[in-house]
């Protein structure tokens, strides 16, 4: 899709060049959503950069500590999953969005003046609870805004959070732990969730009925086309008299799903807490140089999301453009080891893991509407994210433990083969998904 903006002032209504319908849902929605996620995401991987930065000296934490504290966030972020995805259905995402900010903040600061191993874990517990609802309330939200058509898009424009962050936090935080201290890059960041809090009431909007600056021609085009949809999809719905958390538990297609998310997510946040430690070592650089060269892999990140969500978008091909970016990932993984002897070579190889890194999730998340009715997706993606999520949780602790016992070269093999499983459990998806 390519959007136009006529010349003839602020007044002219951005319209899709393919359809002649406004589009201003294309710039109303999608940047308070983005910022939403970039803050989440600042928070949630500053301390890959405080524990080379000096946290671990201060609190006497060793690899496997540091990845149990990098991946204890996961274990909190399971909790209110399927209720925010049922909350965004059914209430209003954007004041449960609100809420979690205001708890991102408070958590971020106390994170800045722990004391010992315990306060730090009981912390970070408790930020991936606050969390935990964020990404199926803002995926749902962007369904009840975007159809089918395109929402491989929509979902991709809202999971550059990750590279954007990326790009942010690590220059960011080495520059703040290289003029101050590891302290205040969490009281600093907490501060910037607190300023974006308030924008982010300003701007959001749950759903097209609630907006007053839609057009009754995009407000009548996107509900025309979702409920189509639904009708297409409301003949593969179970009995009403099931509940649908029940209903989905029992579906092997769900099941595959959650594994698939799962094994993504340790390649994911492997990668990424240990991301600033493996570069230390590689370059043996402050963390001011640490910081610059780990913007690099972001900025790829955001290439592959781009790229590759928008040939799927074009061709239709889910399940290939899941399957293909996941086999890339865990070969640039394997090859950064590989190759560690040529500094550069395996710094290359890790840029190319930053292209792969989450080029696949934009398209991972049209799945669930492609499967399920609209009440039934909003439990789904919370139930993919929440028990997928402690991926994110064993990924960054099976790598620590492998540091400590073995080497840092076995952790990253570890997250290759677990990358190439969840290839093959994408390869599997229903014929549906193509």
């Amino acid at each position: 899709m390519t959007i136009s903006q006529p010349a003839g002032g602020a007044c002219t209504p951005v319209l899709d060049s393919r359809t002649g319908i406004p589009a201003q849902r294309w710039w109303r929605v999608i940047p308070p959503i983005l910022m939403v996620c970039i803050v989440s995401y600042m928070d949630r991987v500053n301390i890959a950069f405080a524990m080379p930065g000096g946290m671990s000296e201060a609190l006497g934490i060793g690899a496997g500590m540091a990845g149990l504290a990098g991946g204890i966030f996961f274990a909190g972020y399971l909790f209110l999953q399927i209720p925010g995805g049922k909350l965004a259905v059914r209430g209003s995402g954007r004041r449960f969005i609100a809420w979690s900010m205001l708890a991102w903040a408070v958590l971020s600061v106390l994170t800045g003046l722990v004391r010992n191993q315990t306060e730090l874990l009981i912390l970070r517990f408790a930020l991936g609870v606050a969390e935990g609802g964020m990404l199926p309330v803002v995926l749902t939200m962007i369904g009840n805004w975007f159809p089918d058509h395109e929402r491989g898009r929509a979902n991709a424009l809202v999971i550059l959070f990750v590279p954007i962050a990326g790009m942010i936090t690590a220059p960011l935080s080495g520059l703040v732990i290289a003029a101050l201290d590891w302290r205040w890059l969490f009281i600093i960041e907490g501060l910037i969730s607190a300023l974006c809090l308030a924008l982010w009431w300003l701007l959001a909007c749950d759903r097209p009925q609630e907006a007053r600056w839609i057009s009754a021609a995009e407000r009548d085009y996107v509900l025309g086309r979702l409920h189509a949809e639904q009708q297409h999809a409301a003949p593969a719905r179970a009995p009403a008299t099931h509940s649908v958390l029940a209903r989905l538990l029992r579906d092997a297609v769900i099941w595959r799903l959650i594994a698939l998310n799962f094994l993504y997510q340790m390649g994911i946040y492997g990668y990424t807490l240990w991301l600033p430690t493996i570069l230390k070592n590689l370059t043996h650089g402050d963390m001011g140089q640490v910081g610059l060269l780990a913007m690099l892999p972001y900025v790829g990140t955001m290439a592959g999301i781009l790229l590759v969500s928008a040939w799927s978008d074009r061709s239709g091909r889910r399940r290939a453009f899941v399957t293909w970016p996941l086999l890339a990932f865990a070969a640039c993984l394997a090859g950064s080891v590989w190759f560690h002897a040529n500094t550069w070579l395996a710094y290359g190889l890790l840029v190319g893991s930053g292209v792969c890194l989450q080029a696949a999730a934009g398209v991972f998340w049209t799945l669930p509407p492609r499967l399920l009715a609209a009440d039934d997706a909003g439990v789904a993606r919370g139930l993919i994210n929440a028990l997928g999520n402690l991926g994110g949780f064993c990924g960054p602790y099976a790598v620590g433990l492998l540091i400590q016992h073995v080497d840092a070269g076995a952790g990253v093999y570890l997250l290759a083969g677990a990358l190439v499983l969840a290839a093959v459990l994408a390869a599997t998806l229903p014929e549906r998904c193509r």
